[in-house]
């Protein structure tokens, strides 16, 4: 793959976009529905698109908030809805099209007081919670609508509906939302009903609590901060200009602890970040490159904990360097299960994605512990969490949950603070470095080299390729190994977003498979050998790939 020149170089100002005429965009441009790149389309958990680009409007935002009040109606949800938002240019006037809409069908929704930005997670631990103390009533369900196009470019927004479980809805009600919006879409919004922001606050339906105070004092059933706290850790923070900048000060602050948030400031162009692999910005706490201006204070730190812009994801980040996702999830994995003295006596799960290392099912077999595999996307985990039935669930980009010490839902959607104190918690439980537990890993399971790519693709080969990947991949050998097995990762049809294939040998495993936020297809390789034959892996995939793209 080959990386942009200008990658991990600090944004300039010709590269970063300008927030007014993108909100202007918002309200004044109108989706075409006869035109699909204008249409609503759920992804892995929700609608991403660009109001320049048609895709993400006003007239988007208020059909799918028409649309969910529909499915809250047909699913007896009588409870508040939980809104929040994340700090990208669009997520402040989508958000207010989603209260104009709520308020005026008589909804009552719960939001960030002072107009606070709320990360992902917080929402998701709302919702849990609200649900375990009302569980005795099975229609005064609560359920969440987050503004946010996570990790996206700043030109991005995004909006998903999480449901009663607390993690993005089931692909079901997803499609449902999908196919209700874009025919308000094409009937013009008729049946759309909304008011004035004002007299949605004066309506008594929109209600403010502090996410804040009660996300943080709860921390302590899930981390072990005491440990923390004594340790001496000094631990550095940036939140990338994201919704958790508040959250991380009052961690400090309430537990005492020796952490520094990096940076404080919320720039809705993110001026501030180093370009992607792609010479695009965009917040991802997982890559080297996004991550070049944060690794320049790896040294002054014990650890640096990064998130996204709604904080569903995690960057550790050590003297030695940012740590790979799929080496953290492991170790996560293996430290949960054996320092959660209450799980030992429960028949909890792990749960990793098809295009997870392998490193994670050699943890779960030695822990003796159920694996569950499933397809990229949160949605599959978070019934499965909120029934304490998964311990500890994870996927390739950066994104984990886990259960609390008394076998607990805590937030059934990706938790990237939870995941970043954990990161400390092992430090100071096991007086011993990241790498080094990684390593001792590695000795008991054997080494594994796994890569992620990420490659372009436009929407027109997108479209095309959407349902044909799986039909068209005809290999017999990969790798000069011969093939035991090739699974469709994505069994459902009419997703072009969870589009996907995987093929595995004896010796290691390749697995591909388009995006459901961008105009990429991505490629996974893990090798059970060496870097060299994971390399080979990779080219072989990457040519098969492009070869049925350009057949298409």
């Amino acid at each position: 793959m080959k990386t942009h020149v200008r990658a991990g170089k600090l944004a300039s100002r010709n590269e970063t976009i300008n927030t007014s005429r993108l909100i202007t965009q918002y309200y004044t441009l109108s989706p075409d529905p006869s035109n699909e790149a204008h249409n609503i389309v759920f992804g892995t958990s929700g609608h991403r698109g660009s109001s320049q680009k048609y895709s993400f409007n006003e007239a988007h935002i208020l059909a799918i908030s028409q649309s969910i009040v529909k499915i809250r109606t047909q699913q007896g949800i009588t409870g508040p809805c939980y809104v929040g938002k994340d700090t990208h240019a669009l997520s402040e006037p989508a958000f207010i099209s989603v209260l104009e809409v709520l308020a005026a069908n008589y909804i009552d929704v719960i939001v960030q007081k002072k107009n606070g930005y709320t990360p992902t997670p917080a929402i998701s631990h709302a919702i849990t919670q609200y649900n375990k103390n009302h569980h005795n009533n099975h229609t005064k369900k609560a359920d969440g609508i987050i503004i946010t196009s996570s990790h996206n470019p700043p030109e991005d927004g995004g909006i998903k509906y999480n449901s009663i479980y607390g993690g993005p809805a089931s692909t079901n009600i997803t499609r449902a939302i999908e196919r209700t919006a874009n025919k308000f879409l094409i009937n013009n919004l008729q049946n759309v009903y909304r008011i004035t922001l004002d007299n949605a606050w004066k309506s008594g339906y929109i209600h403010t609590q502090d996410f804040i105070l009660n996300y943080v004092k709860k921390l302590s059933t899930i981390i072990d901060m005491k440990a923390i706290q004594t340790s001496g850790l000094k631990l550095g923070v940036h939140p990338l200009g994201g919704s958790s900048i508040d959250y991380w000060q009052n961690i400090a602050q309430y537990y005492q602890l020796n952490l520094n948030v990096i940076s404080k400031k919320i720039d809705k162009t993110f001026s501030f970040m180093h370009l992607d692999y792609d010479g695009c910005i965009r917040m991802d706490c997982s890559s080297e490159f996004a991550m070049t201006g944060v690794l320049k204070s790896s040294k002054n730190f014990d650890l640096i904990l990064v998130n996204d812009p709604d904080c569903d994801r995690h960057g550790i980040i050590t003297p030695s360097g940012l740590i790979k996702s799929n080496y953290y999830l492991t170790i996560a994995a293996d430290y949960l299960f054996n320092n959660r003295p209450l799980w030992c006596n429960r028949t909890l799960s792990i749960g990793k994605t098809y295009v997870s290392s392998n490193m994670i099912n050699r943890v779960a077999y030695n822990l003796n512990r159920q694996l569950l595999e499933v397809p990229v996307g949160f949605k599959w985990f978070a019934k499965g969490l909120f029934n304490n039935c998964l311990g500890f669930v994870g996927e390739d980009s950066a994104g984990a949950s886990f259960l609390d010490f008394y076998c607990s839902p805590w937030s059934t959607d990706k938790d990237g603070m939870i995941m970043c104190l954990l990161a400390a918690e092992i430090i100071a439980v096991s007086d011993k470095s990241l790498q080094k537990y990684y390593n001792q890993l590695i000795k008991n399971f054997d080494i594994s080299s796994y890569n992620r790519i990420q490659l372009p693709i436009n929407y027109t080969q997108k479209s095309l390729v959407s349902n044909t990947l799986f039909n068209q991949i005809n290999m017999l050998e990969l790798a000069n190994d011969p093939i035991i097995r090739i699974l469709n990762i994505a069994p459902l049809k009419h997703q072009i977003s969870m589009n996907g294939v995987k093929i595995i040998t004896h010796n290691g495993w390749a697995a591909c498979r388009l995006s459901g936020t961008e105009p990429i297809y991505k490629i996974y390789c893990e090798s059970f050998l060496n870097c060299s034959h994971r390399e080979k892996i990779e080219n072989e995939i990457i040519d098969t790939v492009h070869s049925i793209i350009n057949t298409s």
